[in-house]
């Protein structure tokens, strides 16, 4: 798909990867509405870079879990751009416990209702309003999601759903749309110490962990390809040779 002259949505898109994500696209002449839960002084400063560049962009804030709020959120996205044919799904967070002992109910319905209902949330609004016009629809999922991971079985479960509903999702709305997932192993989004870096740098044959700017690429080869859909597309510098 040409990307000069889309509308896409990022969610969780003013840091972080979603912030990557959001700057790529605009290098690609992408309009974007840029969707935040809390954090609104990134999501202007990412939307002010972006029409600095000369294109569209809307900062629109929404709780993931909340259906009701994701609708409206459409709503204004349709309403300040008039249509929608990528839909990112970024937004997620991990738990503060990672043993199976430690995770609570509650901290377990929270991962899951922003990891992986979120995602569904999203991509049912999204296609609600935009049918017509939505064509790619990307999931960030990760490397938890197929190897388990050391954040918590609440983080694997959630991500390991998302890539379930990748498949579910691109063969239920094809030929209209296409689904597809980006598992990244460890990335630099500037929320790691120095010592969890250093663990998880030395864990690849690389050496290091990703830049959120790698992920925002493999995010562009998926939306521009318009031969792969149902897929999910590893980026952890040959983690699973080990």
């Amino acid at each position: 798909m040409e990307l000069k002259e889309k509308n896409a949505l990022i969610t969780g898109g003013c840091r972080g990867i979603g912030r990557a994500i959001s700057l790529a696209l605009a290098e690609k002449g992408v309009n974007v509405a840029v969707h935040y839960l809390q954090n609104a002084e990134a999501a202007d400063l990412t939307t002010k870079k972006i029409i600095e560049k000369g294109l569209i962009a809307e900062k629109v804030q929404a709780d993931v879990r909340d259906f009701a709020q994701v609708l409206s959120m459409m709503k204004t996205v349709k309403k300040s751009m008039g249509s929608l044919q990528i839909l990112v799904n970024n937004a997620g967070l991990s738990g503060a416990n990672s043993s199976l002992l430690s995770i609570e109910e509650a901290e377990w319905r929270e991962v899951l209702d922003v990891n992986l209902t979120g995602v569904f949330n999203c991509s049912r609004a999204a296609v609600l309003e935009f049918r017509k016009d939505l064509k790619k629809i990307v999931n960030i999922s990760s490397i938890a999601g197929k190897m388990g991971g050391t954040i918590g079985c609440h983080y694997a479960a959630s991500k390991a759903g998302v890539i379930g509903m990748t498949f579910a999702l691109a063969r239920e709305l094809a030929p209209d749309m296409w689904v597809n997932a980006v598992a990244p192993g460890p990335v630099d989004t500037g929320f790691l110490s120095p010592e969890k870096e250093k663990k998880l740098s030395q864990a690849t044959p690389f050496g290091r962990i990703a830049s959120p700017e790698e992920i925002a690429h493999t995010v562009l080869y998926l939306l521009e390809n318009d031969y792969v859909s149902g897929e999910v597309i590893d980026v952890n510098a040959g983690r699973y040779m080990d």
